[in-house]
C-alpha cells in the first residue's frame, strides 16, 4: 500500500508499505529518515520517540498506516537553521554519548518544556521515564534539561 503524511512539515508518500509495517521501519527504511533509533520494539526504550499529530509516541508502536493523513515530527525536524535549543543543551553538556538514545531524548524534552518551560527536578525524571540510556548514568542528561529549560 501507499500512505501519504506530512514528515517534517514536508509531504511525503511511502509505497510498497506492508500492512503490519511500522511508523519507525517506514521513517528509516523507506523515507531515509534514521534519526529514530530502532531498539527494542516493544515501546519500552524510548529511542524511537517521534510526535504524530504533536504527541509524543514510540514509532515502533504505531503502525505506518495509522500515519496515512497526518503529521509526524521526527528528530531531523529539531533542527531549523541550526540545533534546536534542546539539542544545542545536550551538546554543551555532554549529554550525548553513544547517541543511540538520543533522539528519544531530544524529543521528549522538547514535549516537556513545550508543556512546562520550568519544570521541577522530579518533574523532568517522570517526563523521561519512558526513555532508557545504557552509557551516561543520566546525570548529564538532567543538565541539559535544566539548560533547555533556563535558555528558553
Amino acid at each position: 500500500m501507499r500512505i501519504e503524511l506530512t514528515v517534517n512539515g514536508v509531504a511525503r508518500e511511502a509505497d510498497d508499505v506492508w500492512e503490519g509495517e511500522s511508523l519507525l521501519y517506514a521513517l528509516r527504511e523507506r523515507l531515509g529518515l534514521p534519526g529514530s533509533k530502532n531498539a527494542c520494539e516493544q515501546g519500552e526504550c524510548g529511542s524511537c520517540t517521534v510526535y504524530l499529530d504533536g504527541a509524543p509516541v514510540c514509532a515502533c508502536l504505531v503502525a505506518a498506516g495509522q500515519a496515512q493523513g497526518r503529521e509526524v515530527t521526527t528528530v531531523e525536524g529539531l533542527a531549523g537553521d541550526g540545533l534546536d535549543p534542546v539539542q544545542q543543551a545536550f551538546v554543551e553538556k555532554g549529554a550525548v554519548q553513544c547517541g543511540f538514545c538520543t533522539p528519544g531524548f531530544l524529543m521528549s524534552t522538547k514535549d516537556l518544556l513545550d508543556r512546562d518551560p520550568a519544570p521541577s527536578d522530579p518533574e523532568i525524571r517522570e517526563a523521561l521515564a519512558g526513555n532508557l540510556c545504557r552509557c551516561t548514568g543520566y546525570e548529564k542528561i538532567l543538565d541539559a534539561v535544566r539548560t533547555a529549560a533556563a535558555n528558553r
